[in-house]
């Protein structure tokens, strides 16, 4: 008898031993999936609309929609995005806080010396816009003693900035807010301010949602592409690598014209080979 409690015993012993042992094999497995994937904390101030914006209280637009296309499935990162300001945008990409970013930014020789561009995701000139009624702007030359409204580290505002410098006899008024885009073009509607330089297709939505037929818009010539990017931080080259084949393997079967589509009403894609 005594052998066969003993037996029990050292039976019941090995049943718990090897159910810890399972549990412990388990929980390091899970927490070695979770480990494994690194969290990309994307920035972005909600605007201006259709690439960024908030819809029931939730993020959305033409690059939200593509980030998430980007990182669908994957078994390497996480993301999440994170709503900031617009300086806040290049503050936390230079802190560190955020390994990305997308804000319908442009390329300027000054970002590409600080952070990393992925591979362009649209096509958006920038074009002029002034009240139907003003005769006096046609072009880029007619803007000196004009007046506008720009925010702080903006293309369109270190354009206007470096006109300025070049025509100092006769400098355009900037007019510097934290308005969102808007807000500023209600404004130029309601004859505030001169005129607006800002990217076509961000000026043709905010007319058309906010009924601004009182506003119409003047082609610019450029020199250079004119393509909106997801933005990096240095030091994020390995995620720039997965970004880059992502945005090209989602060229190829069709997303990018298909969001394209859905939020521009149109298709604004890049060239195919200067997303290679």
């Amino acid at each position: 008898m005594k052998k066969i409690v003993k037996y029990s015993s050292l039976a019941a012993l090995g049943l718990v031993a090897a159910g810890v042992l399972a549990a412990c094999s388990g929980g390091a497995k899970k927490e070695g999936e979770v480990a494994s994937k690194k969290e990309i904390i994307v920035a972005t101030n909600a605007s201006p609309k259709p690439f960024n914006y908030e819809e029931n209280g939730e993020l959305t637009g033409y690059e939200i929609e593509l980030v998430r296309a980007i990182f669908k499935d994957s078994d390497k990162y996480d993301v999440k995005f994170e709503k900031t300001e617009w300086s806040g945008v290049f503050a936390g990409l230079d802190a560190d806080r955020y390994q990305m970013a997308v804000n319908n930014i442009s390329y300027t020789k000054e970002r590409a010396e600080k952070y990393l561009y992925a591979a362009p995701t649209a096509k958006n000139p920038n074009v002029l816009v002034v009240k139907k009624d003003d005769s006096s702007i046609k072009s880029l030359d007619d803007i000196g003693g004009k007046s506008t409204e720009v925010v702080q580290g903006t293309t369109s505002a270190k354009q206007l900035e470096d006109y300025n410098k070049q025509h100092s006899d006769n400098p355009t008024v900037l007019n510097y807010t934290r308005a969102d885009f808007q807000q500023i073009m209600g404004r130029l509607s309601d004859g505030q301010f001169d005129y607006k330089i800002f990217d076509k297709i961000g000026v043709e939505t905010v007319i058309k949602n906010q009924g601004l037929d009182n506003l119409k818009v003047i082609e610019l010539p450029s020199d250079q592409q004119p393509y909106v990017y997801p933005l990096l931080a240095k030091g994020q080259d390995e995620l720039k690598t997965f970004v880059d084949k992502r945005i090209q393997e989602l060229y190829k079967d069709g997303t990018l014209e298909k969001l394209s589509k859905q939020f521009f009403g149109d298709t604004y894609l890049p060239a195919e080979a200067d997303i290679k």
